[in-house]
């Protein structure tokens, strides 16, 4: 006879029912959990960070796209407006011999159509016929108009070659350009002007009437008497021709405001574009590589309007070499500013990059770091210590590192005219003071080496 299987105790049975409904009640919620449409267990940070990066890249971008307008718009705010940078801007052009050729030959121009030496020798002609002199000698004289004209004009020339050439010209010239500053603000506020005009095709003109005046007492001094009975000769010479110089004349309040207030613009969106980011040194070196392809651009941009400009001239103009080295010097400043702000823009990124936390940017730190550890136990081996100053500097290293910093900052802030040379200085000399903070910080007895 088979004995009955023994019944499960009670407790079994109760605990085997429990996880049953648990692995059932398991199953519902996983089942459930694709087709619900949100539920406590998805976190609200992912959206909050896709946000505020897509914020920062607007900004980023908008900075960047705004860099070389606001670039242009100061060159041309300070340009108009500060007599000290637009005389630094045209002096130079008073020693380049195209220059000295093109105001040399304007000058020589202007005299000849003063001089009828046609009308001299019809006044001699006269003469001699009053005085019953031979017919063929009065003939002959008609003869020489032309070689005694073409004699006068080289005269003429030589002698403003001279001109042009003395020192004499090259003080006139800064002087007249500072006098013509301030008629041309008057001519872009729509005063008018004696010194400077803007004509209505846009000629950028400067009066040479003072020079010729030089000119025609040079004439006197070397014999052509008759130059000094010359009455005044308001002779201009072309400085510029723009269409665009029009523009500005009519619109000189808004360029004004838009150089002043535009760059701070730009530096306020990069600002605001890497203080949104989630990862601040990430979006400083985007911003700092923008505004280094920005101004790239507008270097490019800059080469381009110069051949549409000379070839806009071709033809208009008869020294064509002239108009390239003017407008070569007149945006001297321009490639210099765009060249400054694209290295400082690289400066940041490169910073940017080294303080982040990138593998390769930690490794180089922790790699500079034991190099200046193992120097620092080299000389502490042979009695060469920083002592309680090390120990100080290393408990307040961050801080000192901001202060080098701020420092460098504050030195190109302060600087008149920065260049490319100042900020690549400023550069490595706090990079050289940081190494030296590194290497004079000793930590303590009780403190790990960093």
């Amino acid at each position: 006879m088979t004995e009955p299987a023994a019944e499960n105790p009670p407790d079994v049975t109760a605990r085997l029912a429990a996880l049953e409904r648990e692995n059932a009640e398991l199953r519902r919620q996983l089942d459930a959990a694709p087709h619900a449409g949100a539920g406590p267990a998805v976190p609200a940070g992912p959206p909050r960070n896709r946000a505020r990066s897509a914020t920062a890249v607007v900004l980023i971008l908008l900075g960047a796209l705004l860099a070389p307008v606001g670039v242009v718009a100061a060159w041309a705010e300070r340009t108009l407006t500060d007599t000290d940078r637009y005389v630094a801007t045209v002096a130079p052009l008073a020693q380049d011999p195209v220059v000295q050729q093109a105001v040399a030959g304007r000058m020589t121009t202007a005299v000849m159509e003063q001089i009828d030496v046609g009308a001299l020798l019809k006044d001699v002609q006269d003469g001699l016929n009053e005085r019953d002199v031979a017919p063929r000698a009065s003939r002959a004289i008609t003869a020489l108009e032309g070689p005694l004209t073409s004699g006068v004009e080289s005269f003429v020339r030589n002698a403003a070659d001279r001109v042009v050439e003395s020192d004499q010209f090259e003080n006139a010239w800064g002087q007249a350009n500072r006098v013509a500053h301030e008629q041309l603000v008057q001519v872009m506020q729509g005063n008018g002007g004696d010194v400077v005009q803007v004509g209505q095709n846009g000629q950028l003109t400067i009066q040479l009437s003072g020079l010729i005046d030089v000119l025609k007492q040079r004439l006197v001094d070397r014999g052509l008497t008759l130059a000094g009975n010359l009455p005044t000769i308001n002779a201009s010479f072309t400085i510029m021709e723009s269409s665009q110089l029009t523009e500005i004349r009519n619109r000189y309040a808004q360029v004004v405001a838009l150089g002043t207030w535009l760059p701070w613009i730009v530096l306020v969106l990069l600002g605001a574009g890497v203080a949104a980011a989630t990862h601040h040194l990430r979006a400083l070196v985007v911003a700092g590589l923008a505004l280094a392809a920005a101004m790239v651009v507008l270097g490019i941009g800059l080469a381009v309007g110069r051949g549409l400009y000379l070839d806009a001239l071709s033809g208009k103009v008869m020294r064509l070499d002239a108009a390239q080295v003017v407008f070569d010097q007149l945006v001297s400043f321009l490639r210099v500013t765009l060249r400054t702000v694209g290295v400082l823009g690289l400066v940041v990124a490169v910073a940017a990059y080294l303080g982040g936390s990138s593998a390769s940017a930690r490794g180089l730190r922790s790699g500079i770091s034991k190099g200046m550890s193992r120097t620092r136990r080299w000389a502490e081996g042979r009695g060469v210590s920083t002592g309680a100053t090390g120990v100080w500097l290393a408990r307040y290293r961050g801080v000192a590192r901001a202060a080098v910093i701020a420092l460098g900052a504050l030195v190109l802030l302060l600087a008149s005219s920065p260049t490319p040379a100042l900020i690549v200085g400023v550069a490595a000399g706090a990079v050289v003071l940081i190494l030296l903070i590194e290497l004079v910080a000793r930590p303590g007895a009780a403190e790990p080496p960093p």
